[in-house]
């Protein structure tokens, strides 16, 4: 008898040493290209952070105004890992190609919008922030070119986002690195007007951009087309565009699927870049140098929440695809291992933000100003990574089983109940210090969890097997 509960024992420790492996091979290179993507961007603020206050602050308020574009082609790339793993797990591949050229066509609508808007009337959306005249100014240029990077973007990031489907995430790192490189040189060489060319300064970091995006799509493209030759259905012709657009009307309702998948995590966005941005406003209020150390202080909160957004990556593919497969079990059995290893790692990121915040600040700026407004928040930074990491794993397990609902009602509350309304009232009402207002987006994070939590308990997310409808 006691060899046969140690036998089952040994039986049970396998697979989930197993399921732990499979979810860390596909996790770390998701973590790495996003670390990648977050390091360029943290160059970005040490190279322009060097070109003064009024230009650090241009960047912000453009970076800003574009996150939002870019938090919704993240959407559009959630729901079509959702609706690809569903199909890669039925073994209905092409069916994952039709997803794939639906979420590009959605994809370039919504940049092609936010191009439009930039190129019409940047000054107004701007000034909606409360930038000064002579930011706008310094601003517009870099704005534009900023948002016509996101065309390119969308659709690598569709690309990215079925190589994940297909559980490949050392593709999306290699290019990543790609990507790194040739940002990093270009805004390096345009910004300050090395090996012979112009100081374009701000403009020369907008170029970079650009350029870069339009690097890391080519090898998409050329990825895709490797791996199709290979069996994987990750590529798609003109003759599938135009099926969803004008041939055959049976085939748009792919279209229709991508963006009702897509909808309540664009909600989810939007909710959380106009908190962001609310949130930006709030802080006008307490100067320049606040408003340079939240340009940054973002940078680093996209850094932190990496090992929560690569489980969430990997999770979101496997859940996906047991679902497909019908084995709702083992979504479960997924679910709690990803957020029980994202946990972990948040926790370690918790620390180092807790001991480090005053070498990492000033390892950003040269002003002290800035410097002394980004220390605290780098400690409330430290405070959030486990609520974070979990509710961003739990996020993940939701959207992979098709509940994209529930994470985007999370974000609501989150930031329209908690974050937002604690900043207006620390800064507005009590004309608190700003390390108050850092604090409200503990409380975010935390109703996140909870709503994220409640709902991956109660087990519904996984009752519905299968191909979604």
């Amino acid at each position: 008898m006691a060899d046969l509960v140690a036998e089952r024992s040994i039986d049970d420790i396998a697979p989930t040493r197993t399921l732990d492996r499979d979810l860390w091979s596909m996790a770390w290179p998701a973590m790495l290209s996003l670390v990648m993507v977050n390091v360029v961007d943290v160059v970005d603020v040490a190279l322009i952070g060097h070109l003064g206050r009024q230009t650090m602050a241009a960047w912000g308020y453009a970076s800003q105004c574009v996150n939002l574009i870019e938090t919704l082609l993240v959407s559009v790339g959630i729901g079509c890992v959702a609706l690809m793993a569903r199909a890669i797990g039925a073994d209905d591949g092409p069916r994952a190609s039709r997803v794939l050229a639906a979420s590009v066509v959605v994809s370039q609508g919504v940049a092609g919008l936010g191009l439009l808007l930039a190129l019409l009337v940047p000054r107004a959306i701007l000034r909606l922030l409360d930038a000064a005249p002579d930011v706008i100014e310094i601003a517009v240029p870099f704005f534009r070119l900023l948002t016509a990077s996101m065309l390119l973007y969308g659709a690598a990031f569709v690309f990215e986002s079925g190589l994940r489907a297909n559980k490949n995430t050392r593709g999306p790192m290699a290019v990543a690195i790609v990507v790194m490189s040739v940002k990093t040189l270009l805004s390096v060489v345009l910004i300050f007007g090395f090996l012979g060319a112009p100081r374009l300064g701000l403009t020369g970091a907008g170029m970079a951009t650009l350029g870069a995006h339009a690097v890391g799509l080519a090898a998409y493209v050329a990825i895709s087309r490797s791996l199709s030759r290979q069996g994987v259905w990750i590529a798609f012709g003109w003759r599938d565009i135009r099926a969803l657009l004008v041939r055959r009307p049976d085939e748009r309702g792919v279209v229709a699927e991508v963006i009702r998948v897509a909808l309540p995590s664009m909600g989810e966005r939007l909710v959380m870049s106009l908190a962001l941005l609310t949130y930006f406003k709030i802080l006008s209020s307490y100067g320049t140098a606040a408003i340079a150390a939240y340009a940054i202080g973002v940078r680093l909160l996209s850094l932190s929440w990496v090992p929560g957004i690569g489980f969430a990556a990997a999770a979101a593919t496997f859940v996906g695809q047991a679902l497909g497969a019908g084995d709702s079990a083992m979504a479960r059995r997924l679910g709690f291992r990803a957020t029980g290893q994202a946990l972990r790692v948040m926790c370690a990121m918790a620390v180092v933000f807790l001991f480090l915040r005053q070498p990492l600040a000033r390892a950003f700026t040269t002003d002290e100003s800035v410097a002394a407004d980004l220390a605290p928040m780098m400690l409330m930074l430290a405070v959030a990574q486990p609520f974070m990491g979990t509710h961003f794993a739990l996020g993940g397990v939701l959207r992979g089983a098709g509940d994209t609902v529930t994470p985007f009602l999370g974000a609501a509350v989150g930031n329209l109940c908690f974050r937002v309304p604690l900043a207006w009232v620390f800064a507005r009402v009590l004309g608190a210090p700003l390390a108050w207002v850092w604090s409200a987006l503990v409380f975010d994070h935390m109703a996140r969890l909870a709503i994220n939590g409640t709902v991956f308990l109660r087990g519904r997310w996984a009752q519905r097997v299968g191909v979604l409808p």
